[in-house]
């Protein structure tokens, strides 16, 4: 029998980085928010939840504001 993951620790605890998906068209950079990462109780390393896989473009870990919009696709610079 597979071991199963309890997730309820860290949907309880908030991530310490957001994970964005962004790519370039022209002059305009999109960040779209797909995943957010937790460190390990030992502190060696991290844990990385993607919602989505992106194929393109690259992935950025940054760490979470506080007035963060919660909608998708917002440009940045």
């Amino acid at each position: 029998m597979a071991r199963e993951k309890n997730t309820n620790t860290q949907a309880q605890n908030a991530p310490e980085f957001l994970a964005w998906h962004v790519t370039e068209k022209g002059e305009k950079t999109y960040w779209n928010k797909v995943g957010a990462a937790w460190s390990h109780k030992d502190g060696k390393g991290y844990t990385l939840q993607l919602e989505t896989f992106p194929i393109n473009g690259r992935i950025v870990l940054r760490l979470p504001l506080e007035d963060a919009p919660q909608s998708n696709n917002e440009g940045r610079a």
